[in-house]
C-alpha cells in the first residue's frame, strides 16, 4: 500500500532541477518574500494531478504527514488528493477532511495551495451550515488564512451566491497584501462576470479607496471606457 514515505521518496526521483529552479524564483521564495525559504524538488502540476488519482485510497494520516513535508510539491499533492477524496467521500469522510485541512491551514502556505484546494474543500463543506468561520480566517495574521477565507467563496460564486464573497471582500478591501488584492479582485472579478450590477454596487462603496491591483483585477472584463473610468475615479452612482 502507498504510504507518506513511499510518495515522498516518489516524487523526489521524479524531480527536475532545473523545474526546482524556476518554480524558486517564480513563487518568490527569497528572504523576506511571501514564500521566504520554501523549497521545491521540480515536478510540475499535470504530474502531480496524475499521481494524485492514482493515490485517492492514501489514509488521512499520510495525507497529514504529506501537509507537513518540508517541500511544496509534497504539500500540493496532499491537497489534490484531499479534493479528490472530498469529492467521492461520504458526508463523514467530508467532514473528516475539511477539519483536517482546517488543522493544518499554516502548511497551506502559498497561493497555488490556496487557490487549488479552499473553494473546493471548505466552500462545499460549508454551504449547508453556519459560515461564520470565513470571517474568523478573513481576520487572522496569517496572509494564508485570509486568502483561504476569500477563494473559499468562489464556490458559493459559482453558485450564484455572492453574499459571503462580498462580506469577506468587505472585510479584506483595505489589506496590505498584494496577493490580497488579487484575490479579492479575482473573486469581485468572477462575481461580475455573472452579475455586473452586483459587482459594480460594491466598488462604488470602495472603489476610491481599494488599492489598485486589486480594483484593475476586479474590472478588467470592463468594456474599456468604463475600466478607464473607474481608475480615473470618475464613477458615480
Amino acid at each position: 500500500m502507498t504510504t507518506a514515505a513511499t510518495l515522498l521518496a516518489d516524487l523526489k526521483k521524479r524531480g527536475d532541477p532545473r523545474q526546482a529552479e524556476r518554480a524558486t524564483r517564480f513563487f518568490k521564495t527569497g528572504e523576506g518574500q511571501y514564500a521566504a525559504n520554501d523549497v521545491f524538488v521540480g515536478v510540475l502540476m499535470p504530474e502531480l494531478r496524475l499521481i494524485a488519482r492514482n493515490n485517492l485510497e492514501l489514509s488521512l494520516k499520510d495525507i497529514r504527514l504529506l501537509l507537513k513535508a518540508d517541500f511544496h510539491e509534497a504539500r500540493l499533492l496532499a491537497l489534490l488528493i484531499m479534493v479528490n477524496q472530498f469529492r467521492a467521500g461520504d458526508d463523514r469522510k467530508k467532514e473528516r477532511l475539511a477539519r483536517c485541512y482546517l488543522d493544518n491551514t499554516k502548511h497551506v502556505n502559498n497561493w497555488d495551495l490556496v487557490d487549488s484546494s479552499a473553494h473546493l474543500i471548505l466552500g462545499p463543506w460549508l454551504e449547508h451550515q453556519d459560515r461564520s468561520l470565513l470571517a474568523s480566517l478573513a481576520a487572522s495574521a496569517s496572509l494564508w488564512e485570509r486568502r483561504i477565507a476569500m477563494i473559499t467563496t468562489f464556490h458559493f460564486i459559482r453558485k450564484g451566491d455572492y453574499t459571503d464573497a462580498l462580506r469577506i471582500a468587505g472585510l479584506l478591501v483595505n489589506d496590505t497584501e498584494d496577493l490580497i488584492h488579487k484575490a479579492v479582485g479575482w473573486m469581485l472579478r468572477e462575481i461580475g462576470n455573472r452579475h455586473r450590477a452586483t459587482e459594480e454596487a460594491f466598488l462604488l462603496a470602495h472603489y476610491r479607496h481599494m488599492p489598485r491591483t486589486m480594483l484593475r483585477y476586479a474590472i478588467e472584463k470592463f468594456p474599456p471606457q468604463l475600466r478607464r473610468a473607474y481608475l480615473d475615479g470618475k464613477v458615480t452612482g
